[in-house]
């Protein structure tokens, strides 16, 4: 089911499946919650299942000019609240991610689990900062030139053409957010903060999902990551980039169901389905 939740005066739209325990899917830069839309339904089966459009993408509105984490985040918990929702597992794709992560800092309280899928507690380096000044200047003067150059990359070198609809249909997708969507977000990322502490002071589950052969986030940078976690999950796809839940989509979703019923385990007293 569609829905619509006001914040900020911009209508932010959203999805919502199936019944129960809750687990909110962020999509990742350049998408939107149509990235999701096999992955929710296979979820739906077990859970109340929440996908949102975040500001810029989708059907969502771009709210001023830098899209900040925390900005997002409070974005995520607008809809939330709309929903009367108190406690949930939050995954989130690259960008996604770092929501889930600023989210997790200014409400921790209403997180039940947290999944980092393809995506990284740190913030950017300087010379990822510099290849997103890059990156903006490149879309302020042909932003179609460069949703031609995002998706490939993104993609296993031995999984692309076994992924050319998928990434036909994300370049097709893309072509319809704005130049100020995309530099919002770019902004927004490349001034985001360090989130690790995250890591390793929670105490509710943390499940990584991680690409090793991921061409924007080092796999060697994440197992570091997953160090600082007491009890952490930890799935290592060795055949994927950074679209696990496209060139993975049997051994993700499965993951992440078994992951969504370990964080409500203790509240519930409901057993692990395998």
């Amino acid at each position: 089911m569609i829905k619509y939740s006001l914040f900020k005066e911009i209508n932010v739209r959203y999805s919502d499946e199936g019944k129960g325990r809750v687990i909110v899917l962020l999509h990742g830069f350049m998408e939107s919650m149509e990235i999701w839309k096999d992955f929710s339904k296979d979820l739906a089966r077990s859970f109340r299942v929440i996908c949102i459009d975040l500001p810029g993408f989708g059907d969502t509105p771009s709210i001023g000019y830098v899209h900040s984490m925390e900005l997002l985040a409070a974005c995520v918990k607008a809809v939330l609240d709309t929903e009367g929702l108190r406690r949930y597992v939050l995954l989130g794709h690259s960008m996604g991610g770092y929501v889930a992560l600023a989210f997790t800092d200014l409400f921790h309280d209403n997180v039940k689990g947290l999944c980092l899928f393809h995506s990284t507690a740190l913030a950017d380096t300087d010379e990822k900062k510099r290849s997103r000044d890059k990156a903006i200047q490149l879309v302020k003067k042909n932003p179609l030139a460069y949703v031609r150059l995002f998706f490939e990359p993104l993609f296993a070198a031995q999984n692309v053409k076994n992924h050319q609809e998928d990434i036909v249909r994300l370049e097709e997708n893309a072509k319809a957010f704005s130049k100020r969507a995309i530099i919002n977000s770019l902004e927004g990322m490349k001034d985001r903060k360090r989130r690790d502490w995250i890591l390793e002071m929670s105490k509710f589950p943390i499940l990584f999902i991680i690409g090793k052969q991921d061409s924007l986030i080092p796999f060697e940078s994440v197992l570091k990551q997953t160090k600082l976690v007491k009890n952490p999950d930890v799935l290592l796809l060795e055949n994927a980039g950074h679209m696990g839940f496209l060139e993975a989509r049997q051994e993700t979703w499965k993951t992440v169901r078994k992951f969504t019923w370990k964080c409500f385990k203790k509240t519930s007293g409901i057993a692990i389905p395998e």
